[in-house]
């Protein structure tokens, strides 16, 4: 278990070495289109723009991207060509604002569709999902909370990295608490369970 263990944390370093080096910069503002072009089209190359922020240019620059409409229904702004998916900011608890774009590989994808259907997510190589510009929130207890409440443990990352591993028990040996420093395991005991890897600081609790 121990080798196992250093063997992930190995690979983790890797992949936080690579977000650090190539963590991009927010996103320039759109130049100014004629007033003839069509406004959807606009918004969906801030759209673009924006999801290519969540992940090191290397990633994003061949990756699809992808949006959710309003009736939830998954829609693509570009096709990709190296198995990754980034998607633009996402809702978030009522009062939370800023960008948070997030990429994923095929690991994660998989994972999110179990997620979003809750069912059981088939976990059977290491994934990587990046969030370099951080996220709106999230309960570090609930799969499912939609915001914070007395007991749910509530969090605002910072910039981070996501790692799903195909063995949960190799989990067992890893913190829970954020605040503690360094990477956490987030909804530790559920099917959803995943190392969080913070790459700047994580806000104190409040």
């Amino acid at each position: 278990m121990r080798k196992g263990l250093f063997t992930v944390m190995a690979a983790v370093l890797a992949v936080v070495a690579v977000a650090v080096a190539q963590q991009p910069a927010a996103p320039k503002p759109a130049a100014a289109k004629p007033a003839a072009a069509a406004a959807g089209a606009a918004g969906d190359q801030a759209k673009i723009r924006e999801a290519m922020t969540g992940a090191p240019a290397d990633v994003a620059k061949n990756a699809a991207i992808m949006d959710v409409d309003a009736k939830g229904q998954m829609r693509q702004l570009r096709a990709g060509t190296n198995g990754w998916t980034c998607m633009p900011s996402a809702g978030g608890a009522a009062g939370a604002a800023g960008a948070d774009p997030m990429c994923m590989d095929k690991a994660w994808m998989g994972w999110a569709d179990a997620w979003i259907h809750k069912t059981d997510p088939k976990i059977t190589s290491m994934g990587v999902a990046y969030m370099l510009r951080g996220d709106k929130g999230a309960s570090n207890t609930d799969p499912f909370a939609t915001g914070p409440t007395a007991t749910n443990q509530w969090v605002v990352s910072p910039p981070h990295i996501m790692v799903l591993l195909p063995d949960p028990k190799m989990l067992d040996a890893m913190p829970t608490d954020p605040h503690g420093g360094g990477a956490w395991v987030m909804w530790k005991g559920t099917k959803y369970a995943h190392l969080m890897v913070p790459i700047n600081p994580v806000p104190p609790a409040k």
